[in-house]
């Protein structure tokens, strides 16, 4: 393999489209990435092995924090019988244009429908009101990560709004009120650790509007983040939904008083929705950005030589190798192609370090390491690449939060004006403003803004008395963050 062979094949792989053409790039990045593929169902992906290895980071992340708040996995099935949705009936009015019906099993019609699962509360209820009968029996916490179908007419996004797409469902029992809320803390807390301190997201956490909840629940947490098109994405959520459910299942409980009582209930869920948020926040031009703590493979080694020196300098490729093992890092040995080819291939697949290293480093005992995050190249004397390979991985981990938390800023901005939230909106970024609790005033907004809609209330963000709804100009209830989400 010649070191100066010209690369070919450079335009035929990279990404031809720019970040500000946001849907185009992230079309190219997907496809072009190796992270998806379209399939002949309208609105559903592939998800190749490169997104699907993420998808299991996401799911062992969270399993290792569910474990210590009692969280216990299970399956249910995937069709759900016709009665069942109809015993909730505001949850059903929320969900039925989304459901999608089995009506034939074969030849044979069924007396009854069957919904193909667009979430399970109305699967998994009639077994909770079977096995919960004392207070003895409760808190009972039931997570299973599975697929849904939501056949919603809204064109869809690859990773962002599928018709069919991956997630956790968190069903949790509770005796009281007071319990339920600590739990929702505690839950949404765990799902936040793991978005920013292994997905380098930053993000905020803001209950719904009483118009924008789950339908069935009392209130909606979610955690929200911003991407460079000033579009919103939904992230981990929180459901408090009260007694709503337990009455419609009958999941009651005796009390340590002996008097019959519902129970409280909490939902939650991540979905494969961040995948998209992390390869959007983080990635750029040249291809994927990953965080190192997401990251399969940490770093590749590419040796570059010629004849003469070929099994000097991948015989110390392959010790790099062996001593960066616990960074799962790898020799890039193929000989089919040059390395600027695999340095083009390794920064579209978002490899967190690229370590080269060729005869003229071998002379100086020393290898090339480059940052996917900066492209910053360090000379490293190979007695020191452990230890600078180690601090690398941390620095640009702490590098990506830093950056989505300047780029979520940087997309939100005040205003007590309705003339100039439309501006904020149209500039394609995320206003914040003071509303009154009148879903007559959130459908103005909309309306005003050409289809934004109130994302969140934050805490943050709360009135301090003498605000004003910039829609009726009664006195505000909350600061609300309004822009577009996909």
């Amino acid at each position: 393999m010649k070191g100066n062979k010209k690369n070919s094949e450079k335009d035929i792989k990279g990404l031809t489209a720019d970040k500000d053409d946001f849907s185009e790039w992230f079309t190219q990045l997907m496809l072009k990435a190796d992270l998806a593929d379209y399939t002949e169902v309208s609105g559903c992906i592939v998800f190749k092995p490169n997104a699907y290895s993420l998808w299991e980071k996401v799911i062992s992340g969270m399993d290792k924090r569910f474990k210590p708040l009692g969280i216990r996995n299970a399956y249910f099935p995937l069709f759900i019988p016709e009665k069942f949705l109809n015993k909730e009936k505001e949850h059903v009015e929320g969900f039925s244009p989304e459901v999608a019906w089995v009506t034939r099993i074969g030849d044979t019609e069924l007396a009854e429908k069957l919904a193909i699962r667009p979430t399970s509360e109305t699967i998994m209820y009639p077994s909770f009101s079977k096995w919960i009968r004392s207070w003895r029996d409760l808190p009972l916490k039931i997570n299973q990560w599975n697929n849904v179908v939501r056949a919603e007419f809204r064109h869809p996004v690859p990773f962002f709004r599928t018709r069919e797409f991956l997630w956790n469902e968190l069903h949790t029992v509770l005796a009281t009120e007071k319990e339920a809320w600590a739990e929702g803390s505690a839950v949404l807390n765990a799902y936040d650790d793991f978005c920013s301190n292994e997905m380098a997201l930053y993000g905020v956490s803001g209950r719904k509007t009483e118009k924008e909840k789950f339908a069935g629940g009392v209130a909606s947490t979610k955690i929200h983040y911003i991407l460079v098109n000033g579009r919103v994405i939904e992230g981990p959520c929180f459901h408090y939904d009260g007694q709503n459910f337990a009455k419609a299942y009958d999941i009651k409980f005796l009390n340590k008083d002996g008097k019959q009582e519902y129970a409280h209930q909490n939902t939650y869920a991540i979905s494969t929705r961040m995948l998209g948020a992390m390869f959007a926040v983080h990635s750029d031009s040249k291809g994927l950005i990953i965080p190192p703590r997401m990251a399969i493979n940490k770093a590749v080694i590419v040796p570059i030589y010629f004849d003469d020196s070929r099994d000097k300098v991948l015989k110390e490729a392959k010790r790099i190798e062996s001593e960066l093992s616990e960074f799962e890092a790898f020799v890039d040995s193929r000989e089919q192609y040059n390395p600027g080819f695999k340095f083009n291939e390794w920064e579209l697949k978002g490899v967190p370090i690229r370590i080269e290293i060729g005869p003229k480093d071998l002379e100086k005992k020393q290898a090339v390491v480059v940052r996917r995050d900066t492209g910053e190249k360090s000379s490293v004397s190979l007695k020191d690449i452990k230890k600078f390979v180690d601090k690398a991985l941390e620095d640009i981990q702490n590098n990506l939060y830093a950056r989505s938390k300047k780029l979520f800023e940087s997309k939100v901005k005040k205003t007590d004006s309705i003339s100039e939230l439309k501006k904020i909106i149209s500039a394609k970024m995320v206003g914040i403003s003071p509303l009154c609790k009148r879903v007559e005033c959130e459908d103005q907004v909309k309306a005003d803004t050409g289809g934004a809609k109130v994302m969140f209330i934050s805490d943050k963000d709360s009135v301090k008395g003498n605000e004003k709804c910039i829609v009726c100009g009664k006195k505000a209830d909350y600061w609300a963050y309004v822009g577009k989400s996909y």
